[in-house]
């Protein structure tokens, strides 16, 4: 049967599209909350990263009331990174309100979310949202969408076809863009009318899939997911069917999602988005069932990772000072309690050291983990970002990524000659209002480190977006860095007077008075070849003084890299130091003699 008092919908779409604006918006005309207790805007992007980037990394549940339904809604992620996110939550949902931009139109990951969507049977409706923008297009754009629709061998859902439009900014939804709306109910009303409740077993033994896992301190583990069949009971004893084992445990508290927060219940029944606390054992993928009549669930399955990352312990000269936590057997407690509700997260020990192999959909995903380690106390060095290659049938593959650019008419040329050069493929054009939309298939090896090169090319007026396509045969070698490094030879402070001597034939990356070790990168060589120097050397003060010998020092300002930019930035003998103060780039042998004595036994 089906449950009509009852709503599951999932909100998709490519990011910046507006999914967390419109939650924001149908928030405030619920009419459930004070003025005082949504304040600001995306009030669901509520962790620090979230609100510092301005991107939605974890999915999250709210739900409210309307018209005597409650309806649950889940906002996802939109950047391709985090598609392991959006995965795993479709299977609580019965509908999907597809956002897209009434300007972009459909995007990489728009049609990832939607082929997703379609994969778990879930009944599409088409939001066009930012109809207000000046440059929209939104009969274009529904258009578009009906295509994709076609594309994905979603036909059958192509004679209802429930669309609408949009905007959040606004805060009004209507069926015709040139009729200014009042409120977001016609939208409300056709989740209502289109989006069927939840089929359940209500009378059948319990049965439940957690498709995610909270933590709190206070109490452990923290179990979401829909109840597909039965009743569940505060207190009651259940079986957890894990992937190699059964065992027993027994509900300590039982919650539902209720408006921004969760409501402590007696009882839930099938069809329920609920969160469980107290079953210690559990993880992402496990059924709860009734201890007498197990009946497992298909256990959830997510793209494979494309990207791995070598996690080591940070040894430089200057480790323990800024973190808490800096030894390999805290690095591994993190990184596996990381794996328990990052389902799209890979981790495997080295085989030689105390390192870790750390595999993820793209170098934003694994730095996000990064930044979270560092911000909680975490020391730790990474190695160079490599794309995980696949053999079949004596073939060797790799990920291939569509790309999307987009980009003002005249700087389409160093574009399309960067993106050749990594050995990518044009395969559309097409021009809208003042902007090129440029679509690229190209190797994922490609993508790493060209993000920096394009926004340098084009004065930051680029906007690039990939999604993973396919494996393909591995095609020949992609372009590395052009230039070498300055590597520190001497331990110390920065002296302006030994930074001046540098910076004719160099681009510094420290600035007079910084820390710095022996082996430590400070700076970007003018030519093709490493070079260490030393930018600790002083003046020489002698009672000798000569016209024009006390010039003054003037010191360009040194480039200071993000988390992702020194990802990308560094080569196979490199790591980049993370601690919870600094980012600084290092040599992995930080011993000259030493360096040299590796070159010679490669050579």
């Amino acid at each position: 049967m089906r449950r009509e008092d009852l709503r599951n919908i999932v909100i998709i779409a490519h990011v910046d599209h507006g999914k967390t604006s419109l939650v924001d918006c149908l928030l405030r005309q619920s009419g459930q909350f004070r003025d005082s207790q949504l304040v600001g805007d995306c009030i669901l992007d509520s962790n620090d990263l979230e609100r510092e980037r301005g991107i939605t990394i974890l999915a999250k549940n709210i739900a409210l009331p309307y018209q005597g339904v409650k309806i649950n809604i889940i906002d996802t992620p939109g950047h391709a990174d985090f598609g392991g996110e959006v995965e795993r939550v479709l299977r609580m949902a019965d509908g999907a309100l597809v956002l897209i931009d009434a300007a972009e139109g459909v995007m990489p990951q728009t049609r990832f979310v939607l082929t997703k969507a379609l994969q778990c049977r879930l009944k599409p409706i088409i939001l066009i949202n930012k109809i207000d923008r000046p440059d929209a297009r939104p009969f274009e754009v529904l258009d578009e969408a009906f295509e994709l629709l076609l594309e994905l061998e979603g036909g059958h859902h192509l004679q209802e076809f429930p669309f609408i439009f949009t905007t959040a900014r606004e805060g009004y939804a209507t069926e015709a863009p040139a009729h200014r709306g009042d409120s977001m109910r016609p939208l409300l009303d056709m989740v209502l009318r289109e989006i069927p409740g939840p089929e359940v077993e209500p009378d059948a033994p319990l049965q439940m899939l957690v498709t995610t896992l909270d933590w709190s301190k206070y109490v452990g583990r923290i179990a979401i997911g829909r109840i597909q069949a039965g009743t569940i009971n505060q207190g009651q004893t259940v079986a957890l069917l894990q992937a190699d084992k059964t065992t027993t445990a027994k509900i300590a508290a039982l919650y539902v999602f209720e408006n921004l927060g969760r409501l402590q219940v007696e009882q839930a029944t099938a069809g329920d988005v609920v969160a469980i606390v107290g079953l210690e054992q559990i993880e992402i993928g496990d059924t709860i069932c009734h201890p007498e009549h197990p009946r497992p669930m298909p256990r959830l399955s997510v793209d494979e990772p494309t990207l791995e990352m070598v996690f080591t312990i940070n040894n430089s000269p200057f480790a323990g000072r800024d973190g808490k936590y800096v030894t390999s057997r805290q690095l591994r407690e993190r990184l596996y309690r990381e794996l328990e509700r990052n389902v799209a997260l890979r981790i495997q020990p080295l085989e030689e050291g105390d390192g870790f192999r750390v595999s993820g959909r793209g170098v934003l995903h694994l730095s996000v983990l990064i930044e979270t380690m560092r911000r909680e106390g975490y020391e730790v060095s990474v190695g160079k970002p490599h794309v995980i290659l696949h053999e079949r049938n004596g073939v060797m593959e790799e990920p291939f990524e569509n790309l999307t650019v987009e980009v003002p008419p005249e700087k389409v040329g160093p574009v399309m000659e960067m993106v050749g050069d990594r050995r990518g493929v044009i395969s559309k054009i097409d021009t809208r209002h003042n902007f090129t939309y440029l679509v690229f298939t190209i190797p994922a090896r490609g993508l790493i480190g060209l993000r920096t090169k394009l926004l340098n090319a084009t004065q930051g007026e680029a906007i690039m977006h990939h999604r993973f396509e396919a494996y393909r045969p591995l095609e020949g070698d992609v372009p590395r860095r052009s230039n070498g490094v300055l590597i520190s030879m001497a331990a110390g402070r920065a002296v302006a007077y030994g930074l001046n001597g540098l910076q004719q034939r160099s681009d510094l990356f420290v600035a007079p008075g910084d820390e710095i070790y022996e082996g430590m990168i400070v700076g970007e060589n003018s030519r093709d070849n490493d070079m260490a120097v030393n930018p600790t050397k002083e003046k020489k003060l002698t009672n000798v003084r000569a016209a024009g010998s006390d010039e003054n020092i003037l010191l360009k300002p040194p480039r200071r890299f993000s988390l992702e930019a020194a990802l990308e930035y560094i080569e196979e003998d490199e790591l980049v130091e993370v601690t919870p103060t600094q980012i600084r780039l290092r040599k992995a042998t930080l011993k000259e003699v030493n360096r040299r004595r590796e070159g010679r036994r490669k050579a």
